[in-house]
């Protein structure tokens, strides 16, 4: 029986129709981890720090599709719950349109900046020509990936999780499949790596493109629009939280890796890219029930149904909750076995990343109840609480903690600067939500 946006939400429910986004998350979240495990493996130490060092510019390029999906989906929703069906697909069309365009222009920039932007993230000799080789490479599916983070959203607000899942479970597997012939069997090196996530990428974003250009049976299509600024602007600032969460996360892994390499030098960069890679995989679930539930809460929110707002916050609370409870203890379990499919040809690097992964693994207990949090407010349409939310909690904290934590604790501080960010990040989130009960009437 198909989920609607209008429903009553059991636990049941709920998990059915955040299910697919979550594993939608999991399949995207392959793309870096599946490139990691070959080059790690199959080309070497150097271009694995390549990889682990220019990925966070990857992923601030490609934030504005997380923005654009995240703010446009709320909004889109939104007007769905108000009825204005004939609204909601022109802004739908206006930003995607919008995406495209900004994302090709930033395709340009990567491409004619990579050595300035490699060199200023520190990267010399090999090094350096391997990190201008990688980013060019993957600016040419830049717009492609750009559109596939604002699907991730937008299919849910269309009432279509399904579709989203099943791109990304191809285009994951194309990854995969072409990451082993250009790797090991071609010999193609990080090249080899690179191209496959460009390919990867294409699926997972021109798909979704032709299904809502021709009709289908969602509640969304893409068609003729007008250039609203004012549009552009709501869609900006209420998904200014999401942009704010990718931008800092990039700023920050990029810190930790000035600090681990002035600790422990490149085996240090190595040892927080293989933590990243497994994060990948657990922030996906919390990344993707946000994704999923937040369309639903606008909907409720822009129909007035404050009964049903409550009966959301509640169920995603305990659900968040016990979620990072689970993560932290299976992560903790599987400490060893995680960690050995990235480096198991190093015993230095094993051991090192064993340890830092052990302490970075508490974050777990917390971080979804934050993630989600943010997105909460999103989908209310308060970009600047959501916005707060993100940048005390992805950049200020963690800036902090990463500095100060080291002069205590040496690198075990650096490991230890995320779960201290996040258990203040909590603190906020709970404020602002006990703060703003009456306002949006979901207490």
């Amino acid at each position: 029986m198909r989920v609607q946006l209008s429903d009553h939400f059991t636990y049941q429910r709920l998990i059915r129709f955040v299910l697919p986004p979550i594993l939608m998350m999991i399949c995207t979240s392959l793309y870096s981890i599946v490139d990691g495990f070959f080059v790690s493996n199959y080309v070497g130490k150097t271009p694995f720090a390549a990889v682990n060092l220019v990925m966070p510019v990857c992923m601030g390029f490609g934030a504005i599709g997380i923005m654009m999906g995240t703010g446009g989906s709320a909004l889109v929703s939104k007007m769905l719950g108000e009825g204005k069906h004939k609204e909601a697909k022109e802004c739908f069309s206006l930003l995607v349109y919008f995406a495209v365009g900004l994302s090709l222009v930033l395709s340009l920039v990567a491409v004619i900046f990579a050595e300035p932007i490699s060199k200023a993230l520190g990267a010399k000799g090999e090094l350096l020509v391997n990190c201008v080789l990688y980013i060019r490479i993957l600016s040419i599916s830049l717009p492609s990936f750009v559109l596939q983070n604002m699907f991730q959203s937008f299919c849910v607000a269309a009432e279509k999780p399904s579709l989203s899942l099943r791109v990304s479970i191809v285009a994951g597997i194309t990854n995969m499949i072409l990451d082993y012939l250009f790797i090991v069997v071609f010999r193609w090196g990080l090249a080899g790596a690179a191209v496959a996530t460009v390919t990867g990428e294409l699926i997972g974003g021109i798909v979704p493109l032709a299904y809502f250009i021709r009709k289908n049976d969602s509640l969304l299509q893409l068609g003729k629009t007008k250039f609203r600024v004012r549009t552009l602007g709501r869609a900006f600032g209420n998904g200014s939280s999401e942009m704010v969460t990718q931008l800092s996360v990039s700023i920050v892994n990029i810190l930790y890796n000035f600090q681990l390499m002035r600790f422990a030098g490149e085996n240090g960069v190595a040892a927080y890219g293989i933590v990243m890679y497994v994060n990948f995989v657990f922030m996906a679930i919390n990344f993707g029930y946000a994704i999923g539930s937040s369309p639903v809460v606008s909907f409720h929110y822009g129909a007035g149904n404050h009964k049903e707002l409550k009966n959301l916050l509640q169920k995603s609370i305990t659900l968040m909750a016990a979620c990072g409870i689970g993560l932290t203890l299976l992560a903790e379990a599987l400490n060893l076995p995680l960690v050995s499919v990235f480096a198991s040809y190093d015993e230095e690097l094993l051991a090192m990343t064993c340890r830092g992964f052990r302490s970075y693994a508490l974050a777990f207990c917390v971080m979804g109840l934050n993630v989600w949090g943010s997105a909460f407010f999103t989908a209310l349409g308060n970009g600047a609480v959501s916005a707060v939310i993100s940048f005390l909690r992805t950049l200020v904290f963690q800036v902090v903690m990463v500095f100060l934590l080291p002069y205590f604790w040496g690198i075990d501080g650096i490991w230890l600067a995320i779960v201290a960010a996040e258990f203040l990040a909590l603190c906020c989130t709970v404020g602002f939500l006990l703060r703003n009960r009456k306002r949006y009437h979901y207490a």
